[in-house]
């Protein structure tokens, strides 16, 4: 999936483009255009660099349409979006995650991290389940900035471009469905 954020003047809104593996565009909508980098670069740096595939962007990758978003161009799925929504509600925890890890990544980015371990400790207080590498969350915080140093250099109407791969796009766990004949009755299969 190519992902091109675009670079705007105040008092537009950021935005990137969005041109997945299946030939659909989006626009996603992000906040007011600041001197400083987009939340949505941000997410895509952190998640990058975590190598996390059930983020916001490995979402988007695997068919999520949030509602920041509107189709561009291309050939929209058959029942896009009611997979949408169920991606969402099966993946809404790690989703959440993301957010959450998207945010602490961006807090030390723009404030420091020379106090990781506490800021840490506190932010997995609220989430025992999860568990952060110290070095990979610094590694995260180093590559937000060097992104941020980029986007400083794009000049208006200008874009920075990033390819999400493939194999890290969410998917739906595995269903099997009944096969049913023309008359509804279940059908025998070897």
């Amino acid at each position: 999936m190519r992902v091109m954020f675009c670079q705007v003047a105040y008092p537009e809104r950021h935005y990137a483009l969005v041109a997945r593996d299946d030939g659909v565009v989006y626009r996603l909508g992000g906040g007011p255009a600041t001197p400083g980098i987009p939340h949505d670069l941000v997410h895509y740096t952190v998640e990058d660099s975590l190598g996390l595939s059930d983020g916001i962007w490995g979402a988007i990758a695997g068919g999520v349409v949030f509602r920041s978003m509107a189709h561009v161009s291309g050939r929209r799925p058959p029942h896009a979006a009611e997979r949408s929504a169920e991606m969402i509600r099966v993946h809404r925890d790690s989703l959440q995650r993301a957010e959450m890890i998207g945010g602490l990544v961006e807090h030390l980015a723009e404030h420091g991290d020379a106090d990781l371990q506490s800021v840490l400790r506190m932010a997995l207080a609220t989430r025992p389940d999860l568990t952060l590498d110290a070095a990979a969350v610094r590694r995260a915080v180093y590559d937000v900035r060097e992104a941020a140093e980029r986007w400083r250099t794009v000049p208006v109407g200008g874009q920075l471009t990033g390819h999400w791969p493939a194999y890290r796009k969410l998917v739906l766990p595995f269903k099997p469905r009944n096969r049913q004949n023309r008359r509804g009755r279940l059908a025998t299969t070897q």
